[in-house]
């Protein structure tokens, strides 16, 4: 089976570096995974991604190393499997809150007698190989996301499933429920003091943390702290920021500027 490059960087004690998927169209994928990403994830849960623009996208990303990683919509046990059965080395989920949540994610991310996936793994044979039923269980990579205040209160509960690979921070979403802004670097005090908890918590269980950040200075400021899992900015915002970039340059030499210029 192809080896999961995620797991092989974390056992040496490295930090993947992960790209953000909100365009969904496979060229666009494909151009973003030759660009030397540790991982790629594409997001289901917010934008206009579908499961067959999904599937397109990981075929894409699989003409390189990059590992295809997916946030799924919610914790549903049909997407979650449909996933898996796509192709997906890792699956992102979202509004883990409870012990339960995170037990259910686990069964249904793992063939029995760990969990109850259905089996059907159609395109996972192609782009795992052959041995692909007998060795899934312990290839593929399942992040819990922490994003609640709920989920801070049963934060150990959580981390202390079996079959739980990681967790992964949704500043934006923690910091409202926390009643600060939403953003992703620069957090409120109290939003911050949540997520070094996390991270505390996560090195004590020995799992993986993952966030999402805005800024490269930022993903390596976490990384330096402990993060192991860091995702930065995503192609729609590279391809705005590029965009922006080029129109600055032109129109401060042209003097000229369309009317919504510098607007994402």
């Amino acid at each position: 089976m192809r080896n999961n490059r995620l797991k092989e960087l974390w056992s040496a004690g490295g930090a993947a570096v992960n790209g953000w998927l909100a365009i969904p169209n496979g060229f666009a994928a494909e151009t973003m995974a030759h660009q030397g990403w540790d991982s790629l994830t594409i997001d289901m849960q917010h934008g206009v991604v579908d499961y067959q623009a999904m599937v397109s996208m990981l075929q894409a990303i699989s003409t390189t190393p990059t590992v295809p990683v997916v946030r799924v919509p919610w914790l549903e046990p049909g997407i979650l499997m449909k996933t898996l059965d796509a192709g997906a080395y890792g699956v992102i989920c979202p509004m883990v809150n409870t012990r339960e949540d995170a037990q259910r994610l686990v069964a249904w991310t793992h063939y029995a007698p760990r969990g109850t996936r259905s089996f059907g793994p159609v395109r996972a044979l192609l782009y795992g190989g052959a041995d692909y039923p007998a060795h899934a269980n312990d290839c593929i990579v399942t992040f819990a996301m922490i994003e609640t205040a709920q989920a801070l209160d049963n934060l150990d509960a959580i981390m202390s499933v079996e079959g739980l690979d990681a967790v992964y921070i949704g500043p934006s979403d923690l910091s409202l429920s926390l009643g600060c802004r939403p953003v992703f670097d620069d957090l409120d005090p109290k939003a911050q003091q949540a997520v070094d908890h996390i991270l505390e918590r996560a090195k004590a269980h020995g799992l993986v943390a993952g966030i999402h950040n805005g800024t490269p200075e930022s993903a390596l400021a976490r990384i330096a702290k402990g993060f192991q899992f860091t995702t930065v900015s995503s192609d729609a915002r590279l391809m705005a920021a590029g965009a922006q970039q080029i129109l600055k340059t032109m129109h401060a030499s042209t003097g000229t500027g369309a009317p919504n210029s510098g607007a994402y």
